[in-house]
């Protein structure tokens, strides 16, 4: 079975400026594949790219063993795409919107309602869209984009702007639309996010994967291990478990019974990014 998505040395340069500058990877059916970076960074070209929206300056983009290039019309009906601006007809009710899409893609009317049911905003169907709360909106765009039943869908930055229970019933939505075989490919600023949803990870920095694995792997590897002690006269003290000299302060606070509670941290993305690119998010 082919991969649903399989990028070989795909390019895209500006001028002088090469925003994708050769980049490699593949996607499993199935798979929740994050692609993170800092703004600038090149996911959103890369998405334009795979989506038919940008032609790649160099390189090769299939999709399910399509040429997403040279092949656009066949590629079209497999893929679909969230993009982080909000591009709904206001004016029209929710179930509207979905009809409407429904109906440029050949599909039962009926397929709009069974996507309200599936996003939570069956109760809210027949209200104009402006008055959607952010996440309502947000939920809608996802509906939106699955009226064709996609192999691949896209998202990119589906969170941002969001305030937390929003964001909360977005996450929570992807990790359903995956648990049912749809593919997801995703961009996020959220390294949380990533973690809790994603299979595996790319990092991209100056147009280039820097690093691509589980993220769990990936925090072992570069992340920095290291434990919150709690003391006695209640102050915090934060060692590193790879330091020698933290290990030796943990052993005289040990025998000298000051330590309270420890409390190991694991390393995060965030920590893994900054240890590859040398910047933060």
């Amino acid at each position: 079975m082919a991969a649903a998505v399989e990028v070989q040395d795909l390019q895209k340069h500006y001028g002088a400026v090469r925003a994708v500058d050769g980049i490699s990877f593949s996607v499993a059916e199935g798979e929740v594949f994050g692609l993170l970076g800092h703004n600038g960074a090149g996911k959103t070209t890369t998405i334009r790219m795979l989506t038919g929206r940008a032609r790649p300056t160099a390189g090769r983009a299939m999709i399910a063993g399509i040429d997403a290039v040279t092949d656009r019309d066949r590629v079209k009906p497999l893929i679909n795409a969230v993009f982080e601006d909000v591009n709904l007809y206001d004016r029209f009710a929710g179930i509207e919107n979905l009809r409407f899409f429904a109906t440029l893609y050949g599909v039962k009317a009926s397929r709009a309602d069974e996507l309200l049911d599936l996003v939570g905003l069956r109760d809210a169907g027949k209200r104009k869209t402006k008055t959607y709360s952010s996440g309502m909106k947000q939920r809608l765009m996802i509906a939106r984009s699955l009226i064709n039943t996609p192999r691949v869908l896209f998202m990119d930055e589906p969170t941002r702007g969001l305030d937390p229970t929003s964001a909360r019933e977005v996450r929570a939505l992807v990790a359903q639309l995956a648990r049912g075989g749809t593919t997801i490919f995703l961009t996020t600023h959220y390294m949380e996010e990533a973690d809790e949803l994603c299979t595996r990870v790319a990092f991209l920095s100056q147009g280039k994967i820097v690093a691509l694995d589980t993220p769990r792997e990936l925090k072992l590897r570069y992340g920095q291990r290291t434990a919150v002690v709690l003391l006695r006269d209640r102050t915090e003290q934060t060692i590193r478990l790879d330091d020698p000299l933290d290990a030796a302060r943990l052993a005289d606070w040990m025998r000298a019974d000051q330590v309270l509670t420890v409390h190991s941290q694991e390393g995060t993305l965030e920590d893994v990014f900054v240890a590859l690119a040398g910047r933060s998010l």
